[in-house]
């Protein structure tokens, strides 16, 4: 377990699934071009998730990142809707092929269309490269394959990553980074590197904004080392002139309220739950507080101890524009 590991467990699931859900026509351009050129683009698609969810429910699996269906029309000009089946594998598994042709059946079966299945392997071990289910018994013979993406085969093709205009080259560069960097500072100094890139390739605020959530949800840092990264994106901001302070903290925002509720859902209680809340929210907001203002008084320190849930969430939201500690929390 890397030091990051410890302090703070690194969730790839909720980046991935955001990432295929804002991106899935940039994903099948990068990682798959020739199923992308066969698909019509113009007719929209529509993501199956509860659907996959009930064929997927009793699968014993390794561990994966992600899995989404989505629905997509080809550019044949038939009328008839495919499915498209991607599995994100997080970690080597010996069953990982026979699972993707169990679910390429079942799909198959359940909605009597044709079935496209994608896997995207995100690990680091070379020789894990599955892209086919092979079955053969007294003159009974199955054969199934599937296009496969190793990420770590970009590593070789990193400018093209760094030049692309592809959107999804970032989720790619970050997800490649947070598998082969352990060490912490050298994590930081990865993560402000692709949040500098993201800001010089000139997207749209929501872009930035949805493409920055998903970076920091993918390398997370120990949790000493992350006010220097918070204060190197302002300085990014600001000489950039791009003031989006407040996407920075929203993302500290939602991930202390995430964390708060894991943590009380482990504990399995109510009241273990909105501690949890509470605590984390709290946390972030001390953090931003000695960014904007320095070290805290001790009265302070006192108001926050003592702040209900809904005098937290009042302050994280009104920091940006207080000028001193006393217009934001209410010196008596």
């Amino acid at each position: 377990m890397t030091e990051q590991d410890a302090d703070r467990p690194t969730d790839h699931d909720s980046p991935w699934k955001e990432a295929l859900d804002y991106y899935f026509q940039d994903f099948t351009q990068l990682l798959f071009p020739a199923i992308h050129g066969e698909v019509d683009w113009p007719r929209g698609y529509n993501p199956m998730d509860k659907e996959l969810q009930q064929i997927t429910a009793d699968a014993n699996t390794g561990r994966r990142h992600a899995d989404k269906l989505i629905q997509v029309y080809a550019r044949d000009g038939s009328e008839t809707w495919v499915l498209i089946h991607v599995e994100v594998q997080g970690e080597p598994e010996e069953g990982f092929a026979r699972r993707m042709y169990t679910y390429q059946y079942r799909l198959r079966d359940r909605y009597g269309v044709d079935v496209v299945s994608l896997a995207v392997l995100a690990d680091t071990r070379e020789s894990f490269r599955p892209s086919a289910f092979l079955y053969e018994r007294w003159g009974c013979k199955l054969s199934f394959t599937f296009p496969m993406a190793k990420l770590i085969d970009w590593e070789a093709r990193w400018a093209d990553l760094e030049a692309s205009d592809n959107v999804f080259a970032l989720v790619v560069m970050a997800q490649i980074k947070a598998k082969r960097v352990k060490d912490g500072a050298t994590r930081k100094d990865v993560k402000i590197a692709l949040v500098r890139l993201l800001y010089e390739r000139g997207y749209s605020r929501e872009q930035i904004v949805q493409l920055f959530r998903i970076i920091d949800w993918m390398i997370q840092l120990p949790r000493e080392l992350e006010p220097g990264f918070v204060q190197a994106v302002y300085a990014l901001q600001e000489e950039k002139k791009m003031p989006y302070v407040n996407t920075i903290e929203r993302v500290e925002r939602e991930k202390a309220l995430q964390q708060g509720v894991e943590q009380g859902m482990a504990q399995g209680l109510e009241r273990g739950l909105e501690r949890g809340r509470h605590q984390g929210v709290e946390g972030t907001l001390r953090k931003q507080l000695v960014l904007k203002f320095g070290e805290l008084p001790d009265w302070a320190d006192a108001r926050l101890a003592a702040a209900t849930d809904a005098q937290l969430d009042d302050w994280v939201l009104r920091i940006m524009e207080a000028d001193s500690l006393e217009s934001l929390l209410g010196k008596h």
